[in-house]
């Protein structure tokens, strides 16, 4: 295939190739560990924190139908990105497209792009294509504001252009014992009405994103945690986490390294980092602590560079091509 000047891909229709089945794989996140607004117009960015929770989607195009069925039926915006991407490569749509995930919806935890990447990469894999980020964020630009999780690598990006900011290298071993304080939030409506982030939160914002890259070149993990938990507390004016002061106290008590939120869902996580000596002990302090807390807690762990992708394939058959 070639690839024509201006970046577009053509790829040949259904009627001249046999396609196999594509399968894409994207990770999700526990919040982010910094979100707001550099100075100047359209500088709205967030720093995710990638865990090894997974969104998986199979497309399975058919040369006998044109029409494109998403399984569940609810997830409309992949369908959307599916027909994009299918576009894009000059390809007409037919088959099903199934996603099946470990995220649950409305929480922060990037369910949402997940699938929207997910989909993208099951699309490439099915016609023999490999999608840039660049290439994904082309077609998820028409959809929502969306994370940067089309990197395997820790990036700031401007969710609301769909545009990458800056590379901040890979994600450092951590673990995170979070509440979940309930109910939904819908990002896009969150987007949409956010109160104005200040001049001054500004270059704040720009202060902490600068130390953030220096932490984690670094790596400084104590560094990180206190950037993660100002983002945390700066946030409180736009997504209040009515658990944030007592989950700040036992990040204290059980010596973590601070606290992460979803700034735009509902859950609070402590952070601790994965190599130390007391990792355990203090992991099972935290769950005790957040568990009297909120009723219950999760523990997750943070994707680190050998595991930018699952592990392992539950689905090895002849003629499915992955793409992670």
């Amino acid at each position: 295939m070639n690839r024509p000047m201006d970046g577009a891909i053509t790829a040949p229709q259904r009627s001249e190739v046999g396609f196999r089945a594509g399968v894409g794989t994207c990770f999700g996140t526990f919040g982010e560990l910094l979100q707001g607004a550099l100075p100047g117009p359209e500088q709205d960015f967030l720093v995710t924190l990638p865990i090894a929770r997974w969104t998986t989607a199979v497309l399975s195009l058919s040369p006998e139908t044109d029409e494109l069925l998403v399984r569940p039926a609810g997830k409309h915006k992949a369908l959307r990105a599916a027909r994009i991407a299918l576009a894009r490569y000059g390809v007409r749509p037919g088959g099903t497209l199934t996603l099946t995930s470990d995220l649950p919806e409305g929480k922060g935890m990037s369910s949402s792009s997940a699938d929207l990447v997910a989909t993208v990469r099951a699309v490439g894999a099915a016609l023999g294509i490999a999608v840039t980020p660049a290439e994904t964020e082309a077609c998820l630009r028409q959809i929502e504001p969306t994370d940067g999780l089309m990197y395997h690598e820790m990036v700031a990006f401007y969710h609301r252009r769909v545009k990458l900011h800056r590379v901040l290298g890979p994600t450092p071993p951590m673990t995170i014992v979070g509440i979940d304080e309930g109910g939904q939030v819908d990002t896009v409506r969150f987007n949409a009405a956010r109160p104005v982030i200040t001049a001054a939160e500004r270059r704040e914002y720009r202060t902490l994103l600068d130390r953030l890259g220096t932490a984690l070149a670094g790596g400084d993990l104590a560094g990180v945690g206190r950037i993660c938990t100002r983002s945390a507390v700066l946030n409180q004016s736009r997504c209040h986490k009515r658990h944030l002061e007592r989950a700040m106290e036992i990040s204290r008590d059980v010596r973590a390294l601070g606290v992460t939120v979803a700034h735009s869902g509902t859950i609070v996580g402590v952070l601790i980092s994965g190599d130390d000596p007391r990792h355990a002990g203090k992991i099972r302090d935290a769950v005790a602590a957040c568990t009297e807390l909120a009723g219950a807690a999760s523990i997750d762990h943070t994707l680190e560079p050998a595991a930018a992708r699952p592990a392992q394939r539950d689905d090895n058959r002849e003629g499915v091509s992955y793409v992670d």
